[in-house]
C-alpha cells in the first residue's frame, strides 16, 4: 500500500505527537526541527501533565519523551502510560542527553520504549525516525479504514446471502406449490373433460326421445292440433336442435386431442370444395355466392381441417346483412399478416365475407367458447364454433385471428404450416410471378 501524500492527509489524519519535556526550549527545539513534517504537535511540561492529556486523548501516532524529568521520569510514565490499554499501541522514543549503560538501557525497552535519541539532537536523525513511524501511522490508519469498509462489505454480503437463501427458499417453495398445483389442475381438467362428455353423452338420449316424440306428436296430431300448439311444438322441436348442436359441438370441444391423431399431405382446395358440397342446400336456400382461390398444400389433419373450414364458412354465410345475400372469398395471402413465423414453411389462409362484422374490440372474446355477440334469436348457434376452430389451429401449431368491422363484413386469418412439396408450389408460384 502505498503511504499518503502530505496533501493526501486532512487534519484528523495528520500524525499527532505528543512531547514530553520540563523545559519549554527543548519542546520548541524538538517542534522547530519538524515543522516541515505536516505534523500536529501537543506539548506537556511534565510525566503528570503527559498523563492528564492521555486520559482524554488516544489518538498520538508517538510519543517524544525525556527521560530526566523532575518528580516523575520518563521510565516511571512510559510505565503508567502502558498500564492503559487504550495507550499500548501509542509508540515512545525517549530523549536524553547521557549515555546510559545496557541494562538502564533494556530497563527502557521493558517498559514499551521503542527507540532512543540521544542530545545534542541529530535533526536528520529525528526527522528520519519520527517519518518512518508517522507513515507507519498512515498505513495502520489506511488499514483500518479498509479494514472497516471490509467489514461493512462482510456484513452486507452476509445479509445478501441471507436475503439470497430465503428467497431462495422462497422459490423453492413456490415451484414446490406450483407443480403441485399444475398437478390439482390437471386432474381438475381431466375430470372436467369426462364430466363434459359423459354429460353431454348421456343428454343424447332423453334429447332425442324429446325431438322423435315431439316430430311424432305434431306429425300424427299437425290436422288436430290448434295453430297456437303446432307452434308451440315448433318451438320445442327447434329449441331441441339447438341443444343437440350444443351438446354435439360440446362433445367436439371437451374431446382431448389424440396424440396418434395422423397427419399428412392435405390439399385444402380439395377440402373447401368437399365441404361446399355438403354445405350446398344451405347456400343456395341463403343464395350465397363462394369464390375460392388457389390454395396451397397443408401438412394437416384432413378431417380436422374439413371442421375448421366448414365453421369458418358456416359462419360467414350465417351472419350476412339482411336483404344482402352472403359473398365469401377465401383466398392465401402470406402479406396480409405481420404475425405470419415464416411465410417459408407457413401460409396464411383469409376467410372474407360482406356480413354484419363485429366490433373490434371483442376479436379476441369471439374465440372464447359460449361467447356470443348476438342472440341466439338473431342467429342460431351454439356459441363453440369458433373456439373448436382455435383449438383445430392450436393443435396444428398455427395461429387463427379476426378483424371486422359492424356492417362492413369481417375477415379471419388462419396461419397453418405448409406440406414441403406445398413450400416448393408457392416457391414457383412466386417465381412466376416476378417472371411475369
Amino acid at each position: 500500500m502505498e503511504p499518503l501524500n502530505a496533501n493526501e492527509i486532512t487534519l484528523s489524519d495528520r500524525a499527532k505527537i505528543l512531547i514530553v519535556d520540563d523545559r519549554e526550549d527543548n519542546l520548541l527545539s524538538i517542534e522547530t526541527i519538524l515543522e516541515n513534517g505536516n505534523y500536529q504537535f501537543v506539548r506537556a511540561l511534565s510525566g503528570k501533565a503527559a498523563l492528564k492529556i492521555l486520559l482524554h486523548q488516544h489518538d498520538f501516532t508517538l510519543i517524544l519523551m525525556d527521560v530526566q524529568m523532575p518528580d516523575m521520569n520518563g521510565f516511571e510514565t512510559a510505565s503508567l502510560i502502558y498500564q492503559r490499554e487504550k495507550l499500548k499501541h501509542i509508540p515512545i522514543i525517549f530523549i536524553t542527553a547521557h549515555n546510559y549503560s545496557d541494562e538502564q538501557v533494556f530497563e527502557g525497552y521493558k517498559v514499551g520504549a521503542i527507540d532512543y535519541i540521544y542530545k545534542p539532537i541529530n535533526p536528520r536523525l529525528l526527522r528520519f525516525k519520527v517519518g518512518v513511524f508517522a507513515e507507519m501511522y498512515q498505513k495502520n490508519h489506511q488499514l483500518l479504514l479498509h479494514e472497516s469498509k471490509l467489514k461493512e462489505m462482510n456484513a452486507s454480503l452476509e445479509r445478501e446471502i441471507e436475503e439470497r437463501r430465503i428467497s431462495e427458499e422462497k422459490v423453492r417453495q413456490l415451484n414446490y406449490q406450483l407443480l403441485e398445483n399444475n398437478k390439482n389442475l390437471k386432474d381438475t381438467i381431466e375430470e372436467l373433460d369426462r364430466f363434459a362428455y359423459v354429460a353431454s353423452h348421456d343428454l343424447q338420449e332423453p334429447l332425442r326421445k324429446i325431438m322423435v316424440f315431439s316430430d311424432k306428436l305434431l306429425t300424427c296430431q299437425s290436422e288436430g292440433l290448434p295453430e297456437e300448439m303446432q307452434r308451440y311444438m315448433d318451438k320445442i322441436i327447434r329449441s331441441s336442435q339447438r341443444m343437440q348442436k350444443l351438446i354435439n359441438d360440446l362433445l367436439i370441444f371437451s374431446r382431448k386431442d389424440s396424440p396418434r391423431l395422423l397427419f399428412e399431405e392435405v390439399s385444402l382446395s380439395g377440402v373447401i370444395a368437399e365441404v361446399l358440397s355438403d354445405m350446398e342446400v344451405e347456400i343456395e336456400r341463403q343464395g350465397a355466392h363462394v369464390t375460392v382461390g388457389e390454395l396451397p398444400l397443408l401438412w394437416a389433419n384432413v378431417s380436422q381441417m374439413r371442421q375448421l373450414f366448414q365453421n369458418l364458412i358456416s359462419n360467414a354465410i350465417k351472419f350476412h346483412k339482411p336483404g344482402l345475400p352472403p359473398a365469401v372469398s377465401i383466398y392465401c395471402d402470406n402479406g396480409n399478416v405481420s404475425l405470419l413465423d415464416d411465410p417459408q414453411t407457413h401460409c396464411c389462409i383469409v376467410v372474407e365475407d360482406n356480413g354484419i362484422g363485429f366490433d373490434e374490440r371483442y376479436a379476441e372474446e369471439i374465440f372464447v367458447v359460449f361467447k356470443r355477440l348476438h342472440s341466439y334469436h338473431e342467429f342460431e348457434g351454439s356459441g363453440v364454433g369458433l373456439s373448436i376452430c382455435k383449438k383445430i389451429v392450436d393443435a396444428h401449431n398455427g395461429r387463427i385471428s379476426a378483424i371486422g368491422k359492424p356492417e362492413h363484413g369481417s375477415r379471419f386469418f388462419i396461419e397453418l404450416p405448409l406440406a414441403k412439396s406445398g413450400i416448393n408450389a408457392l416457391n414457383n408460384s412466386k417465381l412466376n410471378r416476378v417472371s411475369g
